[in-house]
C-alpha cells in the first residue's frame, strides 16, 4: 500500500566524515520527521572510506576483480546506514538500516557501474508504514544472478532518486557540502555562482561533463519521474540550494537565447583517457564496450577517436595497454575535458567558433572539439583544463 507524506534526503560523505558529523545529520534528520514526513535517509560512505579501501585492493594487486571490489566497496555505505540508524534510536525515534538489495533495488550485473533496472520497495513501504525512518545504503543494489552491485562514483544520488521515484516521494533533497550547483567549479573559478534553478537536461549534460554536485543517472531518473531535485548544503539546510526540475521555455526566453548566449555553466573533468586510432577504430570501439566505460566524445568509423571518463575505472593503466596493443595506429594519453553547457548551445556555429577562438589566443591547444545540441566540448592537455574552464567561464558566463 502507497506511503503518503515521503521525502527522500541523501547525505554525501563529507558529510558524514565522523562520529560527531553522523550526529548533526541525526538531529537533522529527526527535526525533518518531527515536522511530519516519511522519511527514507540515503547515505554515503564516510568521508574518504571508499578511496581507502580500494587503495587496499590495489596494494594486493594491480588489477582486482570487479566482483571482489564490488563486495569490499559496499560496505562503506553499510557502516554509515548502521551508525546514523543506532545515533536516531539514541534520539527517541524508530530506525531501521536497509542495504540496497534489502530496498529492492536490482541492477545489471555490470559491476563497479551498474545500473538500476527496477526498484521493488515493498520492505520500504512496510518499515514507513511502521512509523520508522528507513536509513538506506547508498551506491550498491543485487544483480539478477544475486549478486552485489555499485553504480559508480556518485551512486548514492541515483539510489536516492530512484526510490523517490518508486515511492512516489514529494520531493529528493541531496546534501552535501556545497549550498547549491554552480555555473563552475567555484574552487576553479572564483567568479562562479550559484544557480537558482536548472532543467533536468542541463544538469545532465553538466553531471556527464564533469560537475560533481549531482550524478547524470539520478537525473534521467528525476527527469522521467518529473521529481524535483533539491541540491542542499548540509550546514545550511534551509538555504536556498538549486532546484533541478522541468523548465518550459518561455517564447521570451527563447528569444534571449537565439540573440545573446544560451551558456548555463562550464563543467570539467580533470582526467580522463583520449584514444585515437586511423585504422583500428572498431576494434577500440568493441574493447571499450567490454570495459563497460562511459564514453563522453566519440568518433566512429576506422578513424575512430574518444574521450573516456576514468571515473569508475579500475587498472586504467591495464587498460591503456591493452588498447595500444589492437594496433600501431593507437594512441592514448591521459587528458582533461572542458565543456560550455546551455540549452541550444550546439544549435549554432558561432558559439563553438568563439569558444575555439578563446582557447587559441590562450595558447591553450585543443585536440578535438564536438559539438552537442546542448553541449560544446573540447580535450585539452591536463594541466591546462583549469585555464581554460575558467576563460570560458569569463567568455561565456559573466554578465
Amino acid at each position: 500500500m502507497p506511503v503518503e507524506n515521503v521525502l527522500v534526503q541523501k547525505y554525501g560523505g563529507s558529510s558524514l566524515a565522523d562520529l560527531n558529523r553522523i550526529q548533526q545529520v541525526a538531529e537533522k534528520i529527526v527535526a525533518t520527521r518531527e515536522k511530519g514526513y516519511n522519511l527514507v535517509v540515503v547515505v554515503s560512505a564516510m568521508g574518504d572510506t571508499t578511496d581507502d579501501l580500494l587503495e587496499m585492493a590495489q596494494k594486493l594487486s594491480p588489477d582486482p576483480s570487479r566482483r571482489e571490489l564490488d563486495m569490499l566497496l559496499s560496505v562503506g555505505e553499510r557502516i554509515s546506514m548502521a551508525l546514523m540508524s543506532i545515533v536516531i534510536q539514541q534520539y527517541g525515534h524508530e530506525a531501521v538500516s536497509l542495504t540496497g538489495s534489502q530496498c529492492g533495488i536490482i541492477t545489471t550485473h555490470n559491476h563497479s557501474n551498474a545500473r538500476i533496472m527496477d526498484v521493488r520497495p515493498f520492505r520500504v513501504q512496510d518499515e514507513l508504514h511502521q512509523g520508522r525512518i528507513v536509513i538506506v545504503a547508498g551506491y550498491q543494489g543485487a544483480s539478477y544472478r544475486r549478486d552485489v552491485t555499485t553504480l559508480g562514483r556518485g551512486g548514492s544520488d541515483t539510489t536516492a532518486v530512484a526510490l523517490a521515484a518508486a515511492l512516489d516521494a514529494d520531493a529528493c533533497e541531496i546534501y552535501s557540502d556545497v549550498d547549491g550547483v554552480y555555473n563552475a567549479d567555484p574552487g576553479v573559478v572564483l567568479d562562479a555562482e550559484r544557480l537558482e534553478e536548472l532543467s533536468y537536461e542541463e544538469m545532465q549534460e553538466m553531471a556527464r561533463s564533469g560537475a560533481k554536485v549531482l550524478n547524470e543517472q539520478a537525473v534521467e531518473f528525476a527527469r522521467r519521474s518529473n521529481i524535483a531535485l533539491y541540491a542542499r548544503s548540509t550546514h545550511s539546510p534551509d538555504g536556498p540550494g538549486t532546484v533541478v526540475r522541468r523548465i518550459d521555455l518561455t517564447d521570451e526566453v527563447i528569444e534571449h537565447a537565439e540573440e545573446g548566449c544560451p551558456a548555463a555553466a562550464v563543467s570539467h573533468i580533470e582526467r580522463g583517457l583520449w584514444v585515437s586510432a586511423e585504422a583500428s577504430g572498431d576494434e577500440i570501439m568493441r574493447q571499450l564496450d567490454g570495459v563497460d566505460c562511459s564514453v563522453l566524445q566519440f568518433s566512429p568509423g576506422a578513424a575512430a577517436k574518444a574521450f573516456v571518463k576514468l571515473d569508475n575505472i579500475h587498472g586504467v593503466e591495464v587498460m591503456r595497454d591493452e588498447l595500444e596493443q589492437l594496433g600501431d595506429d593507437v594512441t592514448t594519453v591521459i587528458a582533461g575535458l572542458v565543456s560550455v553547457v546551455g540549452t541550444g548551445i550546439g544549435t549554432r556555429c558561432g558559439w563553438a567558433t568563439r569558444g575555439q577562438k578563446l582557447l587559441e589566443q590562450a595558447g591553450i591547444d585543443a585536440l578535438h572539439l564536438t559539438v552537442y545540441p546542448d553541449r560544446l566540448s573540447w580535450v585539452v592537455d591536463c594541466e591546462r583544463v583549469e585555464q581554460a574552464a575558467e576563460r570560458l567561464h569569463n567568455e561565456f558566463l559573466q554578465r
